[in-house]
């Protein structure tokens, strides 16, 4: 089974330098290529001086994280895909469980390994912890984080389990299913377009698993902090948008209309906390998804709709009203 590992970089040579030694180290089983989206730094140069062996594909412009791997992926040969964030450190043996989950489980379209949090290795990542799920209304949680609530690492998450998504700090994906979804959707930009591509992959019948033998080191938000007004623009507009385009049709209506009430309260919360700037995001991000509504409408038509996509009926709810901020006490 042929891997590619593959990070994107752009103006990142400090998290090259930093995080490119393990992934060299412990992925021998895999090919390793760098995609460059039209960085204005050395990068490049970098790599060619210090890791030769590795491949190099460079994109024309930053079209983000989406349209950075589509564009890089047509590129290369491989069976397996792994989409590894530049500012991730892998671990000995990471790729073996791995490679095992799919030649096991040949409907397995995407797997994610354990994400820990590379500042405070006994904790998890924010970013996809112990596997993703959505609620009923579309608000992404994973076990070990809910919210802002994140879980110290105690071993609870050292299982092998189907999950709804996987997280794009570090996803594994057959290329065969890349390729029939169509890829990433380039609308997104970044931030959530991986939530989009697993639940499509759910719409076609496959499966998503994360696997606790193997673990990583994620530092997240090294291309947007939590603080950055952009990144909740992107996270607000995206995760409308994947309501739209995957949410079955005799939930559609009143998911779509709950979450407008719930982002205009979470609006209402930002402006108490005295951070107006997050407020106007969200309302950039609901003008930015009405102007493309029709557009998600159509994509919505061509996917197929096999399953149910929730898994507690409101995170919202459980977290800040009964305060349920650990994954094991959710209802």
């Amino acid at each position: 089974m042929k891997v590619a590992v593959v990070i994107l970089n752009w103006n990142g040579k400090k998290l090259l330098q930093q995080f490119l030694p393990s992934v060299v180290n412990f992925s021998k089983e895999a090919e390793i290529y760098v995609v460059d989206n039209a960085s204005t730094d050395n990068s490049i140069a970098y790599i060619t001086a210090t890791y030769p062996e590795i491949k190099i594909i460079q994109n024309h412009l930053n079209g983000g994280y989406a349209k950075g791997y589509n564009d890089a992926l047509q590129k290369i040969e491989a069976d397996i895909f792994c989409l590894l964030n530049s500012d991730v450190e892998v671990t000995k043996n990471w790729l073996h469980p791995i490679i095992n989950s799919f030649k096991q489980n040949k409907n397995t379209a995407i797997i994610q390994p354990k994400l820990l949090d590379f500042k405070d290795k006994t904790k998890f990542e924010y970013a996809g912890a112990g596997g993703g799920f959505i609620d009923f209304y579309g608000y992404p949680y994973c076990r070990g984080r809910v919210f802002n609530a994140i879980e110290n690492d105690e071993n609870q998450f050292n299982d092998t389990a189907d999950i709804f998504w996987a997280s794009g700090a570090c996803l594994f994906i057959r290329s065969s299913v890349f390729k029939q979804l169509g890829g990433l959707d380039e609308d997104y930009f970044a931030h959530q377009e991986e939530i989009d591509l697993c639940w499509r992959a759910h719409n076609f019948g496959y499966t998503v698993k994360y696997i606790g033998d193997s673990t990583v080191y994620h530092i997240g938000g090294a291309t947007l902090q939590e603080t950055n007004p952009r990144k909740t623009f992107l996270n607000f507009r995206n995760s409308l948008m994947s309501i739209v385009k995957n949410v079955p049709k005799k939930y559609f209506l009143f998911v779509l209309f709950s979450r407008l009430i719930l982002d205009g309260i979470a609006g209402i919360k930002f402006t108490l906390e005295l951070r107006p700037v997050h407020t106007l995001a969200i309302l950039k991000a609901h003008f930015s998804f009405y102007a493309n509504f029709f557009k998600c409408l159509s994509k919505r038509r061509s996917l197929q709709k096999k399953q149910h996509y929730f898994k507690h009926v409101s995170i919202v709810w459980q977290y800040f009203v009964l305060g349920r901020k650990l994954y094991k006490v959710l209802d």
